[in-house]
């Protein structure tokens, strides 16, 4: 039943004499609801029950601030060594703390989330009238005086709803609320926090990986990975071990490490790491298009470029011999390897690194330096290239 057909609308100096009451009862008649049943939830005020009810609500809404805080905290890590930091797999104690770090992440915020939405459930479980209406709907716009009696019935609702008088709920949501907003708001301002420029000249930095010499004259080969974790002796690359066309991952050594299981275990587990070294056949190898500054990075036929992808750091995996390109499977970003790897099929936009070779005087392959850009994907301090 639409408001013309119902019953008389008031002036407007009659409805702005309406209490909010009369607004309501005026509110269903203009928009044809009958209320067939619209209990008190409580009409027996101050019961246990009720207070007990109060509290439970009240401390789903305090888990929930308490959660967000706990994940503020936890994003931050305020104390030293700060809880984000890497710890490797040989420090046991450290490397299972950081273990954590990302799992305490979705617990805290989780529960923080789902703390809240739990206390909002019970509320309207507990405090909200159940009420049971019937209603013809008619079409057309809403009148002023809908406009107004609307208004009326959410404000009547909430009264009764007696959320005015439960302090408790209401500071604690409050709380929940601003906590969670505080929580989101750590997000984008984690980023900050760690700082790639903070003592940039190790292998440990943003800038640097393990290809990067310890010391003045360090000689650091291309080793092969022979599928035993507990090597200490290595199994180094000789120019004249792969065939035309093949691709091979190859790991830093160094004589520092040798005999040393955890050093070398070490360098197969860092993620920045693993090279691909591939030996192009020669016909390809005539068509190369060496990128500016970089024409001297390869040895021959051999050309040496990160695993890490230059889109998010999946592993660029797959090489395609037929086609010369380098292919990550995470997002199907494609590089030419006879273009400098330079990407030429999905997201990624920057070419992968490419790693500087040559051979020392017993004919192994060997870095002639750390790649001169970091390496994956881009961070705030980096430029696009």
């Amino acid at each position: 039943m639409s408001a013309a057909e119902g019953p008389k609308p008031p002036s407007e100096a009659e409805l702005a004499e309406m209490d909010r009451d009369q607004l309501v009862e005026l509110g269903t008649k203009l928009d044809g609801v009958e209320l067939v049943e619209y209990p008190d939830p409580w009409p027996v005020k101050g019961t246990r029950a009720e207070k007990r009810a109060e509290r439970a609500i009240a401390a789903w809404f305090g888990l929930s601030a308490l959660s967000a805080i706990a994940f503020v905290v936890v994003i931050a890590s305020p104390w030293d060594p700060h809880w984000w930091e890497y710890k490797s797999p040989f420090d046991e104690d450290a490397h299972a703390t950081y273990s954590l770090y990302t799992p305490a992440l979705g617990v805290t915020l989780g529960l923080a989330i789902l703390s809240l939405a739990i206390g909002l459930l019970l509320y309207t479980k507990k405090f909200i009238p159940h009420e049971v209406a019937i209603q013809e709907r008619g079409d057309g716009g809403s009148q002023e005086v809908d406009k107004a009696t609307i208004l009326a019935q959410l404000a009547d609702a909430g009264n009764r709803s007696t959320i005015a008088r439960r302090s408790l709920i209401k500071r604690s949501a409050g709380l929940g609320v601003g906590a969670i907003g505080l929580a989101a708001a750590a997000l984008p301002v984690a980023s900050f926090i760690k700082d790639p420029w903070k003592d940039t000249e190790n292998k440990d930095s943003l800038w640097h990986t393990p290809w990067k010499s310890e010391f003045p004259g360090e000689v650091v080969y291309l080793r092969r990975f022979t599928g035993k974790w507990d090597e200490t002796e290595p199994v180094l690359v000789k120019a004249e071990d792969l065939d035309a066309g093949a691709m091979e991952t190859v790991f830093p050594f160094r004589e520092s490490e040798r005999g040393n299981e955890k050093a070398m275990l070490h360098a197969l587990k860092r993620v920045d790491s693993p090279v691909m070294l591939i030996r192009l056949r020669p016909s390809d190898a005539a068509k190369v298009v060496k990128r500016q500054g970089q024409e001297d990075f390869n040895y021959g036929d051999y050309y040496a470029y990160t695993k890490i992808c230059s889109h998010v750091g999946c592993p660029t995996s797959l090489y395609e011999q037929r086609t010369n390109r380098i292919l990550c499977p995470c997002h199907q970003s494609q590089f030419d390897a006879l273009h400098y790897a330079k990407p030429i099929f999905g997201p990624a936009t920057r070419p992968l690194a490419q790693l500087p070779i040559t051979v020392d005087k017993d004919g192994y392959l060997i870095a002639k330096g750390d790649f001169i850009e970091a390496i994956g994907p881009a961070f705030w301090e980096r430029k696009s290239q």
